[in-house]
């Protein structure tokens, strides 16, 4: 297996070849889909280790030899996030099972990072200021990547984590491995918001701030935010209704 170390764990490297050899058996649970999530403790350190599933047959040849993995996506972005002072667990290393001419599974570990809530615990809040408050710290978070030249393209409800610092929110991404890095245009930064809530209230008070941030027309910006969120959901809905429709037609 091939592992790399952050340059501030490499001195774990024992401990940490041991978790991952351990991963099916121990650990603690945090998520068990597509992909599984375990925490472990590293000398006293608690981590996250995300398993990534092993690719389709096609994908197997692809990851072995013309792209990076997912893992190490996750990882070498991390590094970049938080470079550009963008929030993110912070990296400890990367492994890879290769085969000669196959790929196996990959395994990102990263910093366990304590939170108060994701975004999409947002539309829970009763507190009316507080609602609008954090909606529009986020606002300038994703403003901020977009002028650092960052599309985070599963800029999704459960991919920002948030703390509460007083009356301050601090962001953290996460589920790192599909970015761009490239200057943003005005349809490019109104789709980034797509994915997050199909409420139309939240998606005015985001437009307002951005707009705000950036001197544009703010009935623009929020037909334009609201044109590609009601585009999403229309796509996101008829894949389930053609998923539902399949399984009906399997039993």
């Amino acid at each position: 297996m091939k592992i790399v170390y952050a340059d501030a764990f490499k001195a774990e490297a024992k401990r940490i070849e041991q978790i991952l050899s351990e991963f099916s058996e121990q650990g603690k649970v945090l998520s068990d889909g597509r992909n599984t999530i375990k925490t472990f403790d590293l000398n006293g350190r608690e981590v996250n280790v995300k398993s990534f599933r092993v690719p389709n047959l096609i994908n197997m040849f692809v990851y072995r030899f013309f792209r990076k993995s997912k893992a190490e996506r996750s990882f070498n972005y991390a590094e970049y996030l938080l470079s550009r002072e963008i929030g993110t667990p912070f990296p400890v290393a990367y492994a890879e099972e290769c085969h000669w001419l196959t790929f196996g599974r990959s395994y990102y570990i990263s910093d366990h990072l304590e939170y108060d809530f994701t975004f999409r615990d947002i539309e829970k809040i009763e507190d009316t200021e507080k609602y609008e408050s954090v909606l529009r710290a986020f606002t300038r978070f994703t403003y901020d990547l977009h002028e650092k030249n960052i599309e985070f393209l599963d800029h999704s409800p459960g991919n920002t984590l948030i703390q509460v610092d007083g009356d301050h929110f601090n962001f953290f991404l996460v589920d790192l491995n599909r970015m761009n890095f490239k200057q943003l245009d005005f349809k490019q930064r109104m789709k980034n918001f797509s994915r997050l809530t199909p409420k139309k209230e939240m998606i005015q008070i985001m437009a307002n701030e951005y707009s705000i941030l950036t001197a544009w027309n703010e009935h623009e910006v929020f037909e334009t935010m609201w044109g590609f969120t009601e585009e999403f959901q229309e796509k996101f809905y008829r894949k389930k209704r053609l998923k539902k429709q399949l399984k009906f037609w399997k039993n």
